[in-house]
């Protein structure tokens, strides 16, 4: 349903407020009312965009942007997300190295070599011969046979990649939900606007009404008095408002990694309803499976486990195969074969420093495990306060509902003794004004919870991908 807020356009916005109240009783769905309410609230504008005087200027291109488009551009441009990517790529290369153990490992030298021998040396006549020379090109390889150390070592940097991998994950989903409230509460800040445009216009029409009596000498200077201070007031909580958008919307920018020198348009607005969210025990199950802080954990523990093994394993024996093959002689043109093959086990015996590594690595696997009861609490206590923020956010907004139709109501009312009455202040007409602003900075407020109720149960759930 498209709202368009036409109340004070359309002849007196007291007998028009009256009206509308009268017609919502003659609604039998919630849904309705809820609408015609927030038509209501957001009267005085024709958009839910604020347009805060000129704070932007026009000629500057304008950036539109969704719910689901700021979570997602904030992905793609943060600098801490952008952070963790280059982590990824570390573990991927400490990951190679430990494979690199595993593989042959090829290379190959030539040597060149001039000397002189002293024939005395060798037990003859010591004289010096002539320069002796030796050329030496050979190709060497080697390759471990067996290393159960080597291959744990292995094992446990593929899980340390895993663990950045999901770390990466974890701080995307941390960095969709921060712009995901700010932009909610720009939502709110432009919401704030349209209420104080509403307001200024109540009190302007009231203003010109009590001049008017004043001239037909039914009212005083005090009720004209009195509504021109209070509509100074309301044009200066605009302005403050105004200025909020304006603030809220730079730290989107920033937030996002995009240039300043754009005009900023959120495409979409609060939501008054949200889907019936799961049970307590639904939500924690949904939490402990989805949650990347859930799963970093337990890889973490994967990897101290490997971590342990492959220092407790450096006791087990290691075989490996080396073997050279090359040309020897005196000159380049004049060499012969030489090969070299040969099998090498390793036996440790005594490391004095091992039992202090496989000492620490335990200590390291109880710690991790330990944090993993610390974050599987973690997630239950967001999980819990999400559901109960939510559940509190919808029954403040229907009483906010509630507290906005009697305060039309009232105004209304207030309205008619003031027009009928011959004599009499403003007094009355002016409360009502006030209850109706509060009534609607309420409901704004409500709404506001409702929908950063929202986006929070959709981070405890690791379901932010899924929010619109």
């Amino acid at each position: 349903m498209r709202l368009i807020p036409v109340l004070v356009c359309q002849g007196s916005v007291f007998h028009e407020a009256r009206r509308k109240v009268d017609r919502m009783k003659m609604y039998e769905k919630r849904q309705d009312v809820m609408a015609v309410i927030f038509a209501i609230l957001l009267l005085g504008g024709t958009s839910a965009q604020a347009q805060p005087g000129g704070s932007v200027p026009d000629s500057l291109p304008e950036l539109r942007l969704s719910l689901r488009e700021a979570m997602e551009a904030a992905v793609d441009n943060n600098p801490n997300v952008r952070l963790l990517k280059e982590r990824i790529e570390t573990a991927r290369a400490a990951s190679k190295t430990q494979l690199g153990a595993l593989l042959p490992n090829l290379s190959t030298n030539v040597r060149q070599t001039r000397q002189n021998i002293f024939l005395g040396t060798i037990g003859l006549a010591p004289v010096r011969t002539d320069p002796f020379s030796i050329f030496d090109a050979r190709a060497n390889v080697s390759q471990s046979l067996f290393s159960l150390s080597l291959i744990q070592r292995w094992r446990a940097s593929r899980e340390a990649l895993k663990v950045a991998e999901l770390e990466s994950e974890t701080t995307k989903f941390d960095t969709m939900s921060a712009v995901g409230l700010l932009y909610i509460e720009t939502l709110k800040a432009e919401a704030t606007v349209n209420t104080r445009n509403a307001n200024m216009r109540l009190f302007e029409e009231l203003l010109e009404l009590a001049r008017s009596r004043r001239g037909g000498g039914m009212g005083t200077g005090l009720d004209t008095a009195r509504l021109e201070a209070q509509l100074e007031n309301e044009r200066q909580q605009l302005a403050a408002a105004r200025y909020e958008v304006e603030r809220l919307k730079v730290n989107i920018l920033h937030g996002l990694g995009f240039a300043f020198d754009v005009r900023l348009t959120l495409t979409d607005s609060l939501k008054l309803e949200v889907l019936e969210p799961p049970t307590v025990e639904e939500a924690v199950v949904a939490a402990m499976n989805q949650r990347m802080e859930v799963k970093a954990q337990q890889q973490r523990i994967k990897t101290a486990s490997l971590t342990l093994n492959s220092t407790e394993t450096e006791r087990i024996p290691s075989l490996a195969a080396q073997g050279d093959y090359g040309l020897i002689g005196n000159r380049m043109h004049n060499t012969l074969d030489t090969y070299n093959i040969g099998l090498f086990l390793t036996v440790p015996l005594f490391d004095g420093a091992r039992e202090g590594r496989i000492s620490e690595s335990r200590s390291q696997v109880n710690q991790e495990t330990i944090r993993m009861r610390v974050v599987s609490n973690q997630v239950v206590l967001d999980v819990r306060e999400a559901l109960v923020t939510l559940s509190s956010a919808k029954e403040q907004l229907a009483i906010s509902q509630v507290g906005l139709q009697a305060a039309l109501k009232e105004l209304a009312l207030a309205k008619e003794r003031f027009t009928v009455l011959t004599a009499g202040s403003n007094f009355e007409v002016t409360n009502a004004l006030y209850s109706l602003s509060r009534a609607r900075d309420n409901t704004v407020d409500a709404m506001f919870r409702l929908n950063g109720a929202r986006v929070n149960l959709a981070r405890a759930l690791g379901e932010l991908e899924k929010l619109n």
